[in-house]
């Protein structure tokens, strides 16, 4: 709080007075973990409990008094934390010379803490026994001889008296640009700085502000744009502030050449693959924020650094370095998930992410989860367990980023499956299967690719239709757009994804049928924080090209589940065939809305709404009615993404559909 102790001795001079710059205001700096500070339960330590008396040492204790003040209790946090005498309570010093020096040394950075929250008129005096010691008052015998009467009988008792006065307000606010040659960088400085007269005049909100005014003019292709003066003025007699901004746009500019620096043993022209900026595009911080995101998603980079030039090149544009580290070349996980209606599921999970020195990356996965009985039968106690009653699945997914160098990654993926789907009461379907699919993936930007590619799977389904035994071979073609900003808890954008596979006989399959395949999601923040956020999904399938009973039970829609229609069980809401027996459809509606409400940082609530069935026919109809569910959900934010528990409810349920459902996983629900 440098600014406020030089400001200080000019204030006193006369009731308003030119401050020096705020630009050299800067935060304290980051301190080592305490284990003391952990003092909710008393785990560690009482830190408010100072050490014993001692003939050696001169331990204190501290209260502070902050009279009437309304906001006393945030106030004497900030006094704390500007305090050494409070840091440093549990290290004694051993005479009364120095402990009345830290006490010295205390009083213009508490006093800083106050006038940063905007109370100039404030005063702050630390009393012990009757003895005071004022702002600018260098210690006295006087005072070292009353805390050494404390010395080896009780803690000296320093009371920190803190009358903040009235806070002042901001009245005049001027924002003016230094080369006002051509029209002016932003046409409206006051409102984008979005300080307003009235407002309190708190440091924080100066410097908001100022970053507000370098941002706006930085995102209009200004990249060397800067505050250079910040000239606050304050009226003590008035109780108000009139602050100037001076500042320097720095011409308009374009991004220069880029250059991929230190990328560890990631090959430099993976790392330039990722990259869609052009030299002579207009410069965007947004952009830069863009092919962040974008070199990140390569599995082998842990971190990226874009650098940007301190001047511009000859053509009038801004260099760009970029620098990426690699992340561990090895990951063995394991998760976890559980629903109160389709039970339970672990899985676990291999990963290499530069198998040969390309930024390929391999990830082998297993997962066993529990197989719902779909024959009338239940399990009554552990003896009635059977094999059959777990599911398991494998899976591995290889994939090759820009090949040669290109925006071309090659996919290859594989899985073979058992599993058992369904109710008892309205049946289900079993299944065993292998498919691999090998595909060419072309990223036009950040945001849009398209893929296609060969597919062959081989199987067998059984259900209340019959007995299917299939081969299909086929041509996924597919695309993609996401312009969200997160992939576990987005808060912007949309995400679109659309696929058409063909399965012609011609090419092997013994059933011919088309698949299409389409899902938008989109997310609005409410206010800047992104504390409010409506999130909404639609999700649509088809299939044509033969009858129901011709099509494996796996490929037909069916809707249900945690990423579905929550509170009716996985892959439960389809048409139904003879003995009242799901089938399946030929295709799919669903769709979902969302409120996720933080409540905290790290606590939210999200109220939904889903709906969705599949239907007989190969485009959704009148016959089937679709069901219903609505329920509350709880967020717990991590920095690896939001864990979710979701508790949901039918709202039209079908006889047998239990009234409620858990779900508890990480990541959103889409």
């Amino acid at each position: 709080m440098r600014f406020w102790r030089r400001a200080r001795h000019a204030v006193a001079l006369s009731g308003g007075c030119a401050f020096a710059t705020l630009l050299s205001l800067q935060a304290e700096p980051a301190r080592a973990f305490d284990l003391s500070s952990l003092d909710v339960f008393g785990l560690f330590t009482k830190k408010d409990e100072p050490p014993a008396p001692s003939p050696s040492a001169l331990p204190y204790k501290l209260e502070f008094d902050l009279g009437e003040a309304d906001d006393a209790k945030a106030l004497t946090r900030s006094l704390q934390d500007a305090s050494l005498l409070y840091r440093l309570r549990q290290d004694a010093p051993p005479d009364g010379e120095s402990l009345s020096r830290r006490m010295a040394t205390d009083l213009n950075p508490m006093l800083d803490a106050l006038w940063s929250q905007g109370y100039f008129n404030a005063d702050v005096t630390l009393i012990v026994d009757g003895v005071p010691l004022k702002v600018g008052a260098e210690p006295n015998a006087t005072l070292v001889r009353v805390l050494e009467a404390h010395r080896n009988r009780d803690a000296v008792p320093i009371t920190v008296v803190a009358r903040p006065g009235k806070i002042f307000g901001l009245r005049r606010i001027d924002i003016v640009e230094r080369d006002e040659s051509g029209s002016p960088a932003i046409a409206d400085a006051v409102k984008v700085s979005r300080l307003k007269a009235g407002d309190p005049a708190t440091a924080a909100a100066l410097r908001a502000a100022q970053a507000a005014l370098v941002d706006h003019m930085r995102a209009q292709s200004r990249p060397l744009a800067k505050v250079v003066e910040l000239r606050p003025v304050v009226d003590h007699a008035a109780g108000i502030m009139d602050v100037t901004y001076v500042l320097a746009p720095g011409p308009l500019a374009g991004f220069g050449d880029i250059t991929v620096g230190q990328t560890d043993e990631i090959p430099p022209e993976v790392v330039r693959s990722f990259i869609y900026l052009e030299p002579g595009d207009p410069y965007s911080p947004k952009a830069l924020a863009d092919t962040r995101r974008s070199i990140a998603t390569i599995p082998a980079v842990g971190s990226v650094r874009l650098r940007e030039g301190d001047k511009l090149d000859g053509a009038g544009n801004l260099p760009i370095f970029v620098e990426v580290t690699e992340r561990p070349k090895r990951l063995l996980g394991f998760s976890a998930r559980y629903s109160t209606i389709d039970g339970p599921a672990v899985k676990t999970y291999w990963e290499h992410r530069n198998l040969f020195g390309g930024a390929e990356r391999l990830r082998l996965e297993a997962s066993v989860f529990f197989a719902p009985r779909i024959d009338g039968t239940k399990i009554q106690r552990f003896g009635d367990f059977k094999e059959s009653d777990l599911g398991g699945r494998f899976a591995f997914s290889f994939m090759k980023p820009a090949l040669g160098g290109s925006r071309n990654d090659w996919l290859l993926d594989g899985v073979a499956t058992r599993e058992r789907v369904g109710l008892n009461r309205y049946g289900g379907y079993t299944a065993r299967y292998g498919n691999v699919t090998s595909a060419i993936r072309h990223r036009f930007s950040d945001t849009f690719s398209v893929q296609a590619g060969i597919e062959v799977e081989r199987g067998q389904t059984s259900d209340v239709l019959g007995q299917v035994d299939y081969t299909l071979v086929g041509i996924p073609l597919s695309v993609k757009y996401d312009s969200t900003d997160n992939l576990l808890d987005p808060t912007r954008g949309f995400r679109a994804t659309a696929s058409f596979t063909p399965y012609p006989t011609f090419l092997g399959s013994t059933v011919g049928i088309y698949q299409t395949k389409a899902a938008v999601s989109g997310y609005y923040a409410l206010d800047e924080d992104k504390r409010y956020v409506l999130a909404g999904r639609v999700g649509f399938g088809s299939i044509s090209g033969a009858s129901l009973d011709e099509i494996p039970a796996t490929r037909r829609f069916y809707a249900g589940g945690g990423g579905s229609v929550r509170g009716y069980a996985y892959r439960s809401l389809s048409p139904l065939g003879p003995f009242r027996q799901i089938t399946g459809g030929r295709s799919l509606l669903e769709a979902s809305v969302e409120a996720r409400i933080k409540v905290t940082d790290t606590i939210g609530i999200v109220p939904f709404f889903d709906a969705g069935t599949a239907f007989e026919s190969s485009l959704p109809d009148g016959k089937q009615k679709l069901q219903m569910a609505a329920g509350l959900g709880f967020r717990y934010y991590t920095g690896i993404g939001p864990i979710r528990v979701d508790i949901a409810a039918p709202l039209n349920p079908r006889k047998g559909d239990k009234p409620v459902a858990l779900y508890v996983s990480i990541g959103q629900a889409f």
